[in-house]
């Protein structure tokens, strides 16, 4: 068995597993709900500090979304993935928490510009200098220019997906993930020919 097919039934098993802790949780049982948070928690986490750009409010999206899920499991298809519905509820809400931010003007306030000192889910690079831009560039982006490339590129979801999130049409949503690309790479540019002329130089450390 290769590993695509592998792949490919470990998502069917968790899939199959997520739909049963659903009817159980339906049924009355609140531990089987716990078991949904415990699987997919994680990767919640990681999409929401993603697009926030910190602790402090993924983990209050992390929690609010399971809240949110927990409250609409009734409308919760059987058909549809668990894991899908539930990080498309936290890709809403962390939006909505960017935009209100943005409108208390948070934003502006030089405190929330400076890092929380805790370690990111997974490095982003292998250097710490264009971890640093890269996450400066995702924080100049838009909150629906971020969204699309944290979820189109980072998370491999489909355009169709991005676009619910976003309420916009596909091909508006293409446009945004195109424009999210271009402005990084400008952003990333300088940081990425200084790295290529030390490296040239044999002085890269």
């Amino acid at each position: 068995m290769n590993r695509m097919q592998q792949s490919v039934e470990s998502t069917q098993a968790i899939a199959e597993s997520d739909a049963i802790a659903v009817e159980r949780t339906l049924a009355g049982d609140r531990d089987a709900y716990r078991v949904l948070v415990e699987r997919h928690s994680h990767n919640v986490f990681r999409l929401a500090y993603r697009m926030t750009g910190n602790r402090h409010d993924a983990e209050e999206v992390v929690q609010e979304a399971f809240l949110r899920g927990y409250q609409k499991l009734g409308q919760f298809a059987a058909r549809s993935n668990f894991g899908t519905w539930v990080y498309r509820i936290a890709a809403n809400y962390a939006i909505d928490r960017m935009r209100q931010r943005d409108r208390d003007g948070m934003e502006n306030d030089p405190l929330n510009r400076v890092p929380d000192g805790a370690p990111t889910p997974e490095r982003l690079t292998q250097s710490i200098e264009l971890r640093k831009q890269m996450e400066r560039a995702l924080a100049a982006l838009s909150d629906a220019e971020r969204t699309a490339f944290v979820m189109r590129h980072w998370e491999g979801c489909g355009i169709e997906e991005i676009a619910g999130v976003l309420k916009s049409s596909s091909n508006a949503t293409k446009n945004t993930v195109f424009r999210a690309v271009q402005k990084l790479r400008r952003a990333l540019q300088p940081v990425v020919e200084t790295r290529a002329q030390a490296r040239a130089m044999g002085t890269e450390s």
